[in-house]
């Protein structure tokens, strides 16, 4: 049910984000697939699975920016000899992501200050959200360039007619020559959105919500795979978790990487990485320290 649900994920971000910008697009999808990730570890947080809440959201952290990322650039290169993106908009990620991981490993020496640190990592991420849908929209709403596809190997007969056939288009520039020759189109033309935004959100809401009923599902066999399988929690938490969870957003950012949507792509990988260590991370850490899970 995971790929059906990916498609309608990643069919509806695009829709959105033709609308919104790529970044939009991004945010909403990350938000949206980062709703699952806390969803999940609320519930293993209430069954009392605290090692597999802390392996699963790391996990999910690293799943997005080494796998997830590392696919997007690799399958998005395969046709392309470059592929552009917003740096302003990659270089505020990083900085967000190196202060949010330096401040949750630096006071675990300090198990006093976790909460603290929390709350500040939580208002950090509200200015982050101020700074890219208020103050300075122009910045993220900037388009990058876009790269044709390579263009593919041909035999030695075609390539020659091809010569033929472009040379003498550019002598006679004739109509009807010029509907038999095929050059090497742009691969981003102007797409028009197929889905109101109303039935776009609509589409992402609901795919959410099922994707989140399977991952409930997911945390309740957890028991049964550790025990019977002989499989680790942090195993299941750190590599198993992150990779079934991040399916959707997986299947997004190459979706849209091939496409040479790079920023969105980025939007989606990085994105969610970065709201999992200012928001999803210290919000759990709140949630668990007011039920006592973390005394």
């Amino acid at each position: 049910m995971n790929s059906p649900l990916a498609a309608m994920l990643s069919y509806a971000t695009e829709e959105i984000a033709m609308r919104t910008g790529e970044t939009i697009g991004g945010l909403l999808n990350a938000s949206f697939g980062n709703a699952v990730e806390l969803i999940v570890a609320i519930i293993a947080l209430v069954d009392n699975e605290v090692t597999i809440v802390q392996t699963s959201l790391i996990g999910s952290m690293l799943s997005n920016l080494l796998l997830v990322m590392g696919m997007c650039f690799f399958f998005g290169g395969i046709d392309r000899l470059e592929q552009h993106f917003n740096p302003v908009v990659a270089q505020t990620a990083a900085s967000l992501l190196a202060l949010a991981v330096g401040s949750l490993i630096i006071p675990t020496a300090f198990h006093a200050w976790s909460d603290g640190t929390s709350v500040i990592l939580l208002v950090v991420y509200g200015c982050y959200l101020f700074f890219q849908l208020k103050s300075h929209t122009e910045i993220y709403n900037a388009p990058s360039p876009k790269v044709e596809k390579r263009r593919q190997k041909v035999n030695e007969g075609d390539a020659s007619r091809g010569i033929a056939q472009i040379g003498k288009m550019s002598a006679s520039m004739a109509g009807e020559h010029a509907q038999n020759v095929k050059l090497q189109e742009p691969d981003d033309e102007e797409e028009e959105p197929q889905l109101s935004v109303l039935v776009a959100v609509l589409t992402l809401v609901i795919s959410t919500v099922f994707v989140a009923l399977c991952a409930e599902f997911m945390v309740d066999s957890i028991d049964a795979l550790t025990t019977q399988g002989h499989i680790s929690e942090t195993f299941v938490g750190l590599i198993l978790l992150p990779i079934v969870g991040n399916a959707a957003e997986h299947a997004t950012a190459v979706t849209v990487a091939c496409k040479d949507k790079m920023d969105l792509a980025i939007g989606v990988a990085v994105g969610s990485s970065m709201q999992i260590a200012l928001l999803v991370l210290p919000l759990i850490i709140v949630i668990g320290w007011g039920m006592g899970k973390f005394d």
